[in-house]
């Protein structure tokens, strides 16, 4: 195999981990960190169980951006999560569309 259709091949691979740690900061910045966490329930589920609920669902990202920026209540439990004040919705679409790639 050539040396350039390798590292073609191998870059997808090589940037996964700089992409994720780049929105992780942003979830850190912005405090969503204080109730979700990357693998476990906190007061909020898991960014990988919000990924896998709703990993099949066309509008997902949309509706999930909609629940940031206006809160949401009774989907994951009783605890309601409040709306996300200090978010942009570019923010907002940025860490969606991180969370559902997990």
């Amino acid at each position: 195999m050539r040396p350039a259709r390798f590292l073609f091949l191998c870059l997808p691979l090589l940037a996964t981990p700089l992409l994720a740690h780049a929105d992780q900061s942003l979830a850190t910045a912005k405090n969503c960190m204080g109730c979700h966490a990357p693998e476990k329930k906190l007061i909020g589920p898991s960014y990988k169980d919000i990924a896998a609920k709703y990993k099949d669902q066309k509008d997902a990202e949309a509706m999930l951006v909609g629940k940031v920026m206006k809160g949401s209540n009774g989907v994951w439990g009783t605890m309601a999560m409040p709306p996300a004040t200090n978010l942009s919705e570019a923010e907002a679409k940025k860490l969606v569309a991180w969370v559902l790639a997990r």
